[in-house]
């Protein structure tokens, strides 16, 4: 058995996803000595299982969907998509699973890699088992960061594992469509999926708990969504759940799913859509006093609440407080700023402009759904305002009535939200459905963020034509309402 070795070092990161590379970056650049420990591949889920293969299966069925309905294309992209192209497009996205590039990166910016298992033990002190089975000891000087995500929660379904089911990993990954897939789950994850497995000749049905498909966002979202997805031919059933699912005989080991309806459907997969859960069951939380298994809780300096001692820090979906990758990376330059503060002996500011503080996990966190139509929110929708008590103004627009719409697509079918605070007048919330809204997300993440009073709104003049003039029409829609 190979002896113990002990590394001394200023900080520790174990996860090399996003959210890991970028403290390390932070706190290299800082002149913090640092290590990142890593057990799969350097770049995480985002790089490999997550964000970029799921775009890269997305963006060609979006776009024959967009170009489906112009004129002079239409017929040109009647046909099925290619499919061995579209998944050897997701292959180059996804780096061909070979973390070679990154850990090159890594080596550039003076970050050093520790191949293995990283898991606490005690106060500021990492214990890696490596490939190779050695253990290395991991002192750190002044902070220990957890980047370790989350993995996909999957529900208590008798003979699961025999089923061998989809995750978001087999989703994005997987080799070749399947013939019939059963989607579980409508929220982001599932819709995506859905849409791109349905546009690559799978025969998908969708299955929703509830009554809406994608339900914590604006009810409207999650309608355009539904009835997009039944165009292109998905069977979605709500309020619908799996009772049992079992692999029965034949060389193609088909899958026969019971539902709570009592009715029995055929698959050849199942992906399970049904939540997230961290990954911190085995990571020696217990030797620091909390709950393996649990998420970890923060202040808004990203340190771990529970662990005494400064030294602590959890960014990124491990701390349940915004579960994207752009929020992650957010958290990742307050966690190095801070170190690299508490290091030089500085308590630091926590004002929100003083780069120490997340305060945009709480008030302005935007998201994409590249669903068709795409969704893109940030801020309160008009049910989290009214839960929260706030009196609110809800201002929509239909996106279609414009002409840079009607140029985008001539049949276009879309809708924005703005809520506003009629105290204030600000607007604390935004949700765009329609083709190419994506692109809107910033400019309301920027005045959502920034506060922006709607009387300067005014001067912040869209060009004409295109889908940004939303903004305007919104604004004269809630000016002629107040008027009145």
């Amino acid at each position: 058995m190979t002896p113990e070795s002990t590394r001394t070092c200023d900080v520790v990161v174990i996860g090399a996803g996003p959210v890991g590379e970028n403290i390390a970056d932070r706190t290299t650049v800082a002149g913090l000595s640092t290590i990142i420990v890593e057990n799969e591949l350097v770049g995480g889920e985002c790089s490999y299982w997550a964000c970029e293969p799921s775009k890269a299966l997305l963006r060609p069925a979006l776009l024959r969907a967009d170009a489906s309905h112009v004129p002079g294309l239409n017929p040109a992209v009647a046909g099925p998509l290619d499919v061995a192209a579209v998944l050897a497009h997701r292959d180059r996205m996804s780096a061909d699973w070979n973390d070679a590039g990154q850990v090159d990166w890594l080596r550039s910016a003076g970050i050093e890699l520790l191949r293995g298992h990283g898991r606490l033990d005690g106060p500021r002190s990492v214990v890696v088992r490596t490939p190779d089975g050695d253990t290395v000891r991991v002192r750190a000087r002044h902070a220990v960061a957890v980047c370790t995500g989350s993995r996909a929660a999957l529900p208590d379904l008798p003979g699961l594992d025999a089923v061998r089911a989809w995750t978001s990993r087999e989703a994005t990954t997987a080799r070749q469509a399947p013939k019939r897939l059963i989607v579980v789950g409508a929220g982001v994850v599932g819709t995506e999926m859905a849409t791109a497995w349905q546009a690559l000749g799978s025969q998908v049905t969708l299955l929703v708990r509830g009554d809406a498909v994608l339900p914590r966002m604006e009810p409207f979202a999650g309608e355009f969504v539904t009835e997009r997805l039944r165009e292109a031919g998905v069977d979605v059933r709500f309020d619908t759940t799996v009772s049992a699912a079992k692999r029965v005989g034949g060389a193609e080991d088909d899958l026969l799913v019971t539902l709570s309806t009592g009715e029995e459907i055929a698959a050849d997969e199942i992906l399970l859509a049904t939540g997230r859960a961290p990954r911190s069951e085995d990571i020696g939380l217990e030797t620091v006093g909390l709950v393996p298994g649990d998420w970890l809780t923060t202040d808004d300096t990203l340190t771990v609440s529970a662990v005494p001692g400064e030294w602590l820090y959890a960014a990124g979906d491990v701390n349940r407080r915004a579960l994207f990758t752009h929020q992650g990376k957010y958290q990742a330059r307050i966690v190095g700023s801070v170190i690299a503060a508490r290091a030089r002996g500085t308590a630091p500011d926590t004002a929100p402009w003083s780069g120490h503080s997340s305060t945009a996990d709480v008030h302005a966190v935007p998201q994409v759904v590249f669903t068709d139509p795409e969704v893109a929110a940030v801020g309160l929708t008009s049910v989290a305002a009214e839960r929260a008590g706030r009196r609110v103004e809800v201002v929509d627009y239909e996106i279609g009535h414009l002409a840079g719409a009607l140029q985008y697509r001539p049949d276009y079918r879309g809708r924005a939200r703005i809520i506003v605070d009629p105290e204030r007048r600000t607007v604390v919330g935004a949700t765009f459905a329609g083709p190419g809204v994506a692109e809107l997300l910033y400019s309301a993440t920027v005045v959502i963020t920034g506060e922006v009073p709607l009387e300067r709104l005014w001067h912040a003049v869209p060009a004409f034509p295109t889908i940004s003039e939303v903004w305007l029409r919104l604004l004269e829609t809630y000016r002629d309402r107040t008027e009145r």
